[in-house]
C-alpha cells in the first residue's frame, strides 16, 4: 500500500509538513514574481521560528547566511507592535527579481510598513505594505524622502553594497534620525577584510567596517575614559549597545549619557 504526500500532509499536519520539508531541504516553487509561493500562510508558518519564515520566502538569510536567530531574539519584542522597517538592498539584477525579505518582514510583521530601497529599479515589487524605492543607499534625499514619507524608522538592515564607505555614510545619515529603541542591523561584515569590496586586511584601518565598530563599543564606554581632553561624539551618547554576530551587526538606539564612578574608583581600591 502507497501513501501519497497529500495523506501524509493532512496526518502530520501544516507546520510538521512544513518542518520536514525544510529537513530534507526542499523549498517551494518560485513564483511569477521571483517570490516564493506563500502557500497556506499564515497558518502553516504561525509558531515557527523565524529560520523557517527565511527558508520558505526563499531568503538567503536563513541558509546562505545564519541571521534569522539572531534577528528573532532582537526583534520578537517589537513583532506586534506599529513600526516601520526599512531593508537597504533588495536583491537580483532584473526589475521583477529579489523581495523575498520583505516578503518574510511583511507577514512576520502584521502590523508593520514594509520599505525597500535599491540602486536599481524594484519598484514593480510594491504591493500591499510593502514600498520600494529606487536610489543610492548614501544619497541623504533619498533616505530622508522615506523618512519624510513614512515617519520614523524602528528598524533598519543595511544589505546594500556592503562598502565600508557606503555603510558607514548610511549609518551617518540614518542613525541620528532614529527614535530611541530603534535597532540598526549592517549584514555581511566579512566585506571589511576584503580589500576588493573597500576592506582592508589591516584589522585597525579606521576605514573598514569592523575597526569603526570596535570604535563604538570603545564609545559605549566614554565616560569611562580617563583623558580629560576628549569630547564625547554624538555615537558616543546614541548608541546604547553593540550587538555583535559572525558577519552580522546589530546597533542600538538610546540615550547612553549613566554617568559614571571613575573620579572616584579609577585611583584604585
Amino acid at each position: 500500500m502507497s501513501i501519497t504526500k497529500s495523506e501524509v500532509r493532512r496526518v502530520v499536519g501544516e507546520a510538521a509538513w512544513v518542518r520536514l520539508k525544510l529537513a530534507l531541504g526542499r523549498r517551494p516553487p518560485a513564483g511569477p514574481t521571483g517570490l516564493r509561493s506563500t502557500g497556506p500562510l499564515p497558518a502553516a508558518l504561525n509558531g515557527l521560528d523565524l529560520s523557517t519564515w527565511a527558508w520558505h520566502f526563499g531568503t538567503d538569510k536563513w541558509g546562505e547566511h545564519w541571521y534569522t536567530p539572531h534577528y528573532e531574539r532582537h526583534f520578537a519584542p517589537l513583532r506586534r507592535k506599529r513600526l516601520t522597517l526599512l531593508e537597504i538592498g533588495v536583491g537580483g539584477y532584473d526589475r521583477s527579481e529579489g523581495g523575498e525579505s520583505l516578503r518574510m518582514w511583511e507577514q512576520w510583521f502584521p502590523r508593520a510598513r514594509i520599505l525597500g530601497l535599491d540602486i536599481e529599479d524594484k519598484t514593480e515589487l510594491s504591493r500591499g505594505r510593502v514600498t520600494v524605492y529606487q536610489g543610492n543607499q548614501v544619497d541623504e534625499g533619498v533616505l530622508r524622502r522615506i523618512i519624510d514619507e513614512h515617519g520614523p524608522l524602528r528598524v533598519v538592515i543595511d544589505d546594500g553594497s556592503h562598502n565600508p564607505a557606503h555603510v558607514r555614510q548610511t549609518f551617518e545619515t540614518l542613525f541620528p534620525l532614529l527614535p530611541d529603541g530603534a535597532l540598526y542591523a549592517i549584514e555581511d561584515t566579512q566585506t571589511s577584510y576584503w580589500p576588493t569590496w573597500g576592506g582592508s586586511l589591516d584589522l585597525a584601518d579606521p576605514s573598514a567596517t569592523i575597526p569603526w565598530v570596535k570604535d563604538l563599543v570603545d564609545g559605549l564606554h566614554y565616560e569611562e575614559q580617563l583623558d580629560p581632553g576628549r569630547i564625547s561624539s554624538w555615537t558616543d551618547e546614541m548608541v546604547r549597545a553593540v550587538h555583535c554576530y559572525h558577519n552580522l551587526v546589530i546597533i542600538e538606539k538610546g540615550d547612553n549619557r549613566e554617568g559614571s564612578s571613575a573620579d572616584r574608583l579609577a585611583a584604585g581600591p
